[in-house]
């Protein structure tokens, strides 16, 4: 290993002045170690700017005793703050993800200090982002000062987050586990939509997914398919199956060929164990991983993505429940346009048909505050687990039948008669 010099996280963080912008690494690359380190620092800073995407592990500096310390601006709401954005302690940005590394660049959003974690250095001394490249590629490259928590246990990946240990300023070690999701067996609901989408996605298809219970579903239904290709914002342990039994091979891609393209990864240790120095998987930069044009053009581009609730209308609300902020616009539109515009291209919204509680998440109309993500225009196709609404083109009195033809039996005739008592469609 290069001989870098490290310190401890207390000493590395003293880069930290009251009045900084301080950037955190994405989701599993969450430096644990430096985000507490910093939050120790509480009692001598104030006004210090917090920025991110997703984060994962605690985030101890939402809590109300730091108010008017750090200020918390988030592009997207995960649960570690969900409930102080919601109470007015920390703020939500939205802002499409393909266009957050560009707002770096660009110096809309300057960055004084960029909280990392990456891989130990190699003999040339490059370090690797590992699991998280997304916007962190662009935050690195612009922020004034650069922290690194080094891990041996954050896999070296290929593609474009590599930097080079003279790029850093302070060096952390730390030994601890990457943040782990651990991949469970979707639900006879998940499954039923996962075989719906299956149902639709042709041979030669590339594929966009996240992570939970349909994708992790349409992943398992898709297990044969041919040549299915990847070009997608992240991806969880539902594709190396889809490796190993080659049906996941990018043959007919335009882009990276025979290659999974993505943001950043989050699953189990045995995901990060396959992705460490696999030439397959290209982790790249989100402003050119979800940039539109680049998306559409390839092959049968599928993107699946997923809802809280759709309207009659097929205004898909994705990021809130009501007024509140549950998650955030992330990078689903960049991937249903770019789906709408590949040859032969399939965008997705896929939900369950109800809560947990059991409501319709069939909507005659959005809750009240309620945010829209992907447009009316936008839809094409809507799955539950009751089949597929196949919007594009049609009008609103088509969509309104086509919809409550998917919503769970219970709902179908309340939604029915909302429709023609309250928004006037003559169905």
């Amino acid at each position: 290993m290069n001989k870098i010099q490290f310190q401890d996280a207390s000493e590395a963080v003293k880069a930290v002045k009251s009045g900084d912008r301080i950037f955190i690494h994405t989701a599993a690359a969450t430096p644990r170690l430096l985000v507490n380190a910093l939050t120790q620092r509480g009692d001598e800073l104030k006004d210090v700017d917090i920025v991110s995407i997703h984060t994962e592990w605690e985030a101890p500096y939402v809590d109300e005793k730091y108010n008017g310390v750090f200020n918390i601006k988030s592009f997207f709401v995960g649960g570690n703050i969900r409930q102080a954005v919601n109470s007015g302690r920390a703020s939500y940005i939205p802002m499409f993800l393909s266009e957050i590394p560009g707002y770096f660049r660009r110096g809309e959003m300057p960055l004084d200090v960029a909280l990392i974690q990456v891989s130990e250095p190699d003999k040339h001394g490059f370090c690797s982002l590992g699991v998280s490249v997304d916007v962190t590629d662009a935050a690195t490259d612009m922020a004034k000062t650069v922290i690194a928590q080094v891990n041996p246990n954050m896999p070296r990946t290929h593609g474009d987050g590599l930097i080079h240990s003279s790029e850093i300023d302070a060096f952390v070690y730390c030994d601890d586990p990457l943040y782990e999701v651990d991949y469970r067996e979707p639900t006879e609901i998940e499954m039923a939509i996962g075989n719906h989408i299956a149902g639709i996605v042709e041979d030669g298809a590339t594929l966009q997914t996240g992570i939970g219970g349909i994708p992790n579903a349409a992943l398992k239904a898709l297990q044969h398919h041919k040549n299915l290709g990847m070009h997608s914002e992240m991806f969880s342990d539902g594709i190396i199956e889809l490796v190993e039994r080659g049906v996941l091979t990018g043959f007919h891609k335009h882009s990276h060929q025979e290659k999974i393209v993505s943001g950043f990864c989050i699953g189990s240790k045995k995901l990060y164990d396959f992705i460490d120095d696999n030439p397959l998987i290209q982790m790249c930069d989100v402003g050119w991983v979800n940039n539109t044009s680049v998306i559409s053009k390839n092959p049968k581009v599928t993107a699946i993505n997923s809802a809280i609730e759709v309207d009659l209308f097929g205004q898909v609300c994705a990021d809130s429940i009501g007024s509140r902020q549950y998650s955030g616009v992330g990078g689903q539109m960049d991937f249903i346009r770019g789906a709408s515009l590949s040859e032969g291209g399939k965008p997705i919204i896929a939900l369950p048909s109800t809560t947990k509680k059991g409501v319709s998440r069939i909507a005659p109309l959005l809750n009240k505050g309620a945010s829209v993500v992907t447009t009316r225009a936008h839809v094409h196709y809507v799955i539950t687990e009751y089949g597929v609404a196949y919007l594009y083109g049609k009008s609103l009195r088509e969509r309104a039948k086509a919809l409550i033809n998917i919503a769970h039996p219970n709902n179908r005739e309340s939604l029915l008669k909302e429709a023609r008592d309250k928004i006037k469609l003559k169905i």
